[in-house]
């Protein structure tokens, strides 16, 4: 059984002998550097973790016992010598949630984060992220100048109403809205924040974020598809 060591991710003893019982090839980079998942056990607290491992140096017998199924737990050696820590699986390794095509880049960001969160159970983090997201969607639809107000500017709850009031927002989707004033400023000031509420939060800015940018931009491609199609067959 080989053996690696490591800081331990789960007691946080340092430099602590980890027993490395099995392992599966995941990847290879720069068309050399295999990539492990190796199930380990702490000899300190006893408790396990599946630590992603990578090739140090470049050698085909090395980059073989990688790829073998529990092939490089086999040995009696320390994995160090042949492999580096890259990282701890974890909950943020789980398929993070869907996020709505074509979405400015600061805003795609924002919901990436907040999916993660969602992943890890960080609800009132989450909740931040998609109200991160829905504020700067919003905003963009707003007039330059005159109204609203500039209360109802800073607020994300009173933007919503007046965009809905005003026509600005499908108004089948105002139900869903009612999330952000019943429960996204609780989450911001208080953390107090439910699995529940924070699945409301996605769903409502899921589905603003799709009609104010995914659809029009699905429609748009369609049309360039189109006249493409025309300008080829007249070129015929």
């Amino acid at each position: 059984m080989s053996i690696f060591v490591h800081d331990c991710p789960r007691c946080g003893a340092s430099k602590v002998t980890l027993d490395c019982l099995a392992s599966i090839f995941v990847g290879e980079k720069y068309r050399w550097q295999c990539i492990a998942e190796v199930f380990m056990v702490c000899r300190a607290c006893h408790r396990s973790s599946v630590f992603v491992l990578a090739q140090t140096e470049n050698h085909e017998r090395v980059k073989a016992i990688f790829k073998m199924q529990n092939e490089l737990v086999s040995g009696n050696g320390s994995l160090n010598d042949i492999a580096r820590f890259v990282a701890v699986v974890s909950k943020l390794n789980f398929q993070s949630r869907e996020v709505p095509d074509h979405l400015p880049q600061p805003i795609e960001n924002a919901m990436q984060e907040a999916s993660r969160c969602m992943v890890a159970q960080c609800w009132n983090a989450s909740a931040a992220m998609f109200r991160l997201a829905l504020d700067l969607a919003t905003k963009s639809l707003l007039p330059e100048e005159g109204e609203p107000s500039a209360s109802v500017r800073r607020n994300l709850g009173l933007r919503l109403r007046w965009l809905f009031e005003n026509s600005k927002l499908p108004v089948d989707l105002q139900d869903l809205s009612e999330c952000i004033q019943k429960d996204g400023n609780d989450g911001a000031h208080d953390g107090n924040l439910t699995e529940q509420v924070a699945e409301d939060l996605h769903d409502f800015a899921f589905e603003l974020l799709r009609r104010i940018y995914t659809e029009p931009k699905r429609i748009e491609l369609a049309k360039e598809r189109r006249v493409r199609r025309r300008q080829f067959r007249e070129a015929e």
